[in-house]
Formats: structure tokens, sequence, C-alpha cells
């Protein structure tokens, strides 16, 4: 009777654990404490459930090469179909954060064939879950406000809904849809704190002060960051606290609180670094670069860049194997399909030649025929699968918008050109371009006007382009330019026809938008053939340009430099230029 006793107490002990895990994490590793040291009076299925416990909590303290070995043995070993699914889950989102995409969908892949059979909520839930979050990274936001809505469906109360709610707001805000009614977060809160799920309540704050930020509501960011962050460090999950210490920091810099911008921007690197969290990283870094810059620190500023620059490509990186990893698994799983209705068919075959064996030879020839052609269709169908893999490789190098290189490859073809540039001791300059007052033209015209004005900058600057510059977007409204074997003089004279060739199409277009650019130059005559050196100095004059008016080019030379002579915009040369300048 005693040993019955102990199996019945452990067993509420570990549904009460599995009951608090998020709501009172704390709770949640006592009782996990205390499980540890009885595992002699646990049956085996209660073993198996701590072990999935001890694997989910592992996650979520941040500590995944544990959690990953104990979650494979639960999904590969644990006899309880429902378990497996869980732990299934939980690997998941293991995988995710170590950056093992291709595996990660396949094990999503296979949970989601073989969820309809499972009625249990607790091993449902957390699959549905995992592919809403998982499909909103690799910007499926359809797809994964879908799932977020089945869970709502299925489960439109209690702790499960609330979760549900924040999912399904958060991939509606990623896909872009900006004008989501306010009572709908405040609903998803209330839902959320009725069931004690802070973390999930605090994540659908979050959402709205991003969405505030993008809508230059400042202060109200502010006071919804200000009167949650205490709460948040207390709930001890690293990615949200770097969340919303980065949005606290930019929100401070927008209202122009330099000291607590610098402030909250340097706890985000020390929790997001910690955490491999690169997304608030970049983010913290580019606040930090322009926060030293500001204050005239160019050395801690170009430290600060350095650093932007690298975990921008490694998110780069990382989004895009992302995105091929979904596109690899989805045409894997489209292949076996063929595959599988391949064997069948064959099988048909064979079994119709078996059949009809001792008829006439002529009638042989015919079924053979018929399975030369299905043969023949599979093989089409695999090649034309294969040409679609490589054509969403090439398009990974491309802007979504407006054709040209993204920022990711913009930086590799520049690097490679400057490599060449230097080793044949040929110059070349780097040009950046910022559209002027774009902001403005997205919130009066519509987002639909500001793309096509991105579309028209980006055709009059290609008019004035050679075959051998590199162009990219990078980021926004703003561009790059690459020119090789190109003298300082010759890159701001390039400059000014675009300029003038920008300020000209206003009267050329339907909507009449008024449309002009600064210009930021740097030679590699001055600042060598590095290219973060080079697109400081750019920036920086791009900044000077701004400063001064916009509508300008400026140039960047080092102090020691003598000013060189610049376009008067009349085919003639002058030592002084209205849109010329020697930034800082």
């Amino acid at each position: 009777m005693a040993a019955v006793h102990a199996s019945n107490d452990i067993t509420q002990l570990l549904v009460q654990a599995d009951s608090i895990k998020t709501t009172d994490n704390p709770g949640f590793v006592r009782l996990l404490d205390g499980l540890e040291g009885r595992t002699t009076e646990m049956s085996e299925a209660q073993k198996w459930r701590l072990r999935f416990l001890e694997g989910w909590q592992a996650d979520y303290s941040g500590r995944e090469d544990k959690a990953k070995s104990l979650l494979e043995a639960v999904v590969k070993q644990a006899p309880d179909n429902e378990l497996r699914t869980r732990a299934t889950a939980a690997l998941i989102n293991v995988l995710g954060v170590q950056h093992h995409y291709e595996e990660a969908f396949e094990y999503l892949d296979r949970a989601l064939e073989n969820l309809p059979p499972v009625a249990d909520q607790g091993a449902r839930f957390p699959i549905l879950g995992e592919a809403s979050q998982l499909l909103s990274e690799v910007g499926q936001y359809d797809l994964a406000a879908g799932y977020a809505k089945q869970i709502i469906a299925d489960y439109p109360k209690g702790n499960i809904g609330c979760i549900g709610h924040m999912l399904q707001l958060h991939a509606e805000i990623r896909g872009g849809q900006k004008r989501i009614a306010g009572e709908l977060f405040q609903k998803g809160i209330k839902r959320c704190l009725d069931v004690g799920d802070k973390l999930a309540a605090d994540t659908i704050r979050r959402d709205i002060a991003v969405l505030d930020l993008q809508q230059d509501r400042t202060d109200d960011a502010l006071a919804i960051l200000q009167a949650t962050n205490d709460e948040v460090k207390g709930l001890n999950y690293q990615a949200l606290t770097a969340e919303y210490n980065v949005l606290l920091a930019q929100a401070y810099w927008k209202k122009g609180n330099v000291a607590l911008a610098q402030k909250y921007a340097m706890a985000t690197v020390d929790v997001a670094s910690r955490s491999n969290l690169t997304e608030p990283l970049i983010k913290a870094y580019q606040l930090l670069y322009q926060v030293e810059q500001q204050y005239g620190n160019l050395r801690e500023a170009l430290a600060y860049h350095e650093k932007y620059v690298a975990a921008d490509k490694e998110h780069l990186d990382d989004i895009r194997e992302k995105a091929l990893s979904y596109q690899i698994v989805k045409q894997q799983v489209e292949t076996k399909k063929i595959e599988l209705n391949e064997l069948n068919k064959q099988n048909q075959i064979l079994q119709l030649q078996q059949a009809l064996n001792g008829k006439a030879v002529v009638t042989s020839r015919l079924y053979i025929t018929l399975l030369l052609t299905v043969l023949a269709s599979i093989a089409f169908w695999l090649y034309r699968l294969k040409r679609s893999q490589l054509r969403f490789m090439r398009l990974a190098r491309r802007d979504g918008l407006t054709g040209i290189f993204n920022r990711q490859h913009f930086v590799e073809e520049a690097e490679q050109t400057l490599r060449y540039a230097a080793k044949s001791l040929r110059g070349a300059c780097l040009v950046l371009i910022d559209l002027d007052h774009f902001k403005d033209i997205n919130d009066t015209h519509g987002h639909v006007v500001g793309d096509t004005a991105l579309k028209r900058a980006v055709s009059v600057c290609q008019q004035h382009l050679h075959s051998c510059d590199v162009f990219g977007r990078i980021g926004g409204e703003e561009f790059g330019i690459l020119l090789p074997e190109s003298t300082l003089i010759q890159a701001l004279e390039r400059a000014e026809k675009i300029r003038l060739a920008l300020q000209a199409t206003t009267n050329d277009t339907q909507d009449h938008v008024a449309l002009t650019a600064s210009f930021g130059i740097a030679s590699t005559a001055h600042y060598g053939y590095d290219l973060r050196r080079l697109l400081l100095a750019a920036d920086s004059a791009l900044y000077r340009a701004k400063r001064d008016g916009r509508n300008r080019v400026v140039i960047s030379m080092d102090e020691h430099t003598p000013r060189a002579p610049t376009y008067t915009g009349n085919g003639k040369l002058a030592d002084k230029h209205p849109y010329a300048n020697s930034s800082e």
C-alpha cells in the first residue's frame, strides 16, 4: 500500500509541475529538484515523464545541448505516444535555437503528419504552436497564422487559447498587418492574465511596443515597456528580456535620451551575446554605433559598426539557411510522394504484366511502353523540382522588391571587387544613397506609392551604371554603389548626374511625388580597400548631407588630404561646389 501511495503522490507532483512550468517557473524548478531525488520510487512511465520535464526546463533556461540529449531520448524510446509527441515539439524548438533548421523541419513535417489521431491537447497544442512559430520565422506568415487560429478553434479557453492569440497576433504583425485593432491586443493580454500566463501576456505587449515604434508612437511604446520591464526580468526568459532591453534602447534614442539608450543597448548586448540571440544583438550594435558617432568617438563607433556588420551578416546567413531548409524539406516531401506514387504504379504494372503473361507479345509491348512513359514523367517532375530549387537559391541573392542585389550579396560582391582592385592597385569609390523624406512618402501616399518610388530610384540609378559597377539595396530606402576603377572626381560627377536625374523624375510620374536623395562618397585613395572602413566613411558623409539640408552629394576624405576638385554640373571642374564637402 505504501508503494501505491508513493506512486500516486509522484503522479500528482508530475501533473502539478507540468501545469505551472510557464506560470510559476521557479516553483516548477523546485518541484523538479524534489522529484529527481525520488527516481527509485518511480515507475518507468513516471521516469520518462520526468525526463521530458527536465528537457523542457533545460530548453527554457537556454541549456540547449542538455535539452536536445534528454528530448531525443524521449522521442526515440518513451513508450507513451502522446509524451513522444510533446517531446518532439520541444525538440523542434531546441533544433531551431541551435540552427539545425533542416532537421527541425523534418521533425515538424513528421509530427504534423502523425497529429490527426492525437487527442490529448497537451500533445496536439505544442506541435501546432511550434509549426506557427517556425513558419513565421521563414516568412510563411499566412500558414503560421493559420496554425495559430487552429489552436484557438480547438482550445478557445484557458492557457492554450491565450498562446494561440499570442502566436496569431505575432504572425500577423510580422506579415505586415499594421492596422490590427487595439482591442484585439487587449483581449489577448486579458485572456493570458486570466490564466496566469505572464510570459505570453508580456510577449503580446512586446509586439504592441514594436508596432508603436514603427508608427512613431514612442511615448505609448515607452509606457508599455517601462510598466512591464521588471516583470519580464523576473520571468528569467532570456529571449524576451533581450527584446525588451533593445526596444527600450530604441525608444529612448527616439526621445533623445542618449544615456538611457546606451544603457539599455549595453544590457541587450550582455543578455543576447550569452544566449546567441542575433536579432536584438544586431539592433543593439547599430544603436551603440550611432551613439558613439554622435559623441564623436569614431574609434568606438568603428568597433561597434564592425560588430554590427558581422552580426548582421550572420543573421542574414541564418535567414537564408532557414528559408533554404524549409524549401529543401518541402521539396523532399513532394519528391517522396512522387516516388511512392511511382512505386505504386510500378507494382500495378508488374501485376498487370503477370496477369497478362500469356497474352500476345503486342499487348505486352504496350504495357512496357506505358511503364516507360510513367518513368519518363517521373524523371521530368524530378527535373522540374531541381530547377525550382536552383531558382530559389538565385532569388535568395536578390532584393524581393527592386530585383537588385540584397545587402548580403552586395557585401560579398563588393568585397570581392575590392580585393581585385587592391591586387591590381586600382582605385575604387563607394557611394551610399538615401532617399530624402521617404517615410513621409509612405505616410502620405501609402506603401504602394512608396514601393513605386523605390523602383523608380533603382531604375534611374541603373541608367547611369556601368556593367562592372556593384549595385545593391542596403536596407529600407538606402542603396550602395561600388564604382571600380573610379577616381573621386569621376564618382562625384556620376553621383551628381544620378542626383539630378532623380530630381527630374518628379514630373514624369502619375503620382507627382517629389523624389530626391542624399549621397555620401568614400574613396579607396583615402580609406584603403577595407569595405567596412569605406562604409563607415561614406555613411558619415551621408549623415553630413542629411544634416546640411539633403538633396546633395558629400565626399569623405581624411583630414590630412587636400580637398579634391569637384564637378560643377556644367562640364567644368571647380574648387568649390554646393554639393561636395569634405566630411568629418
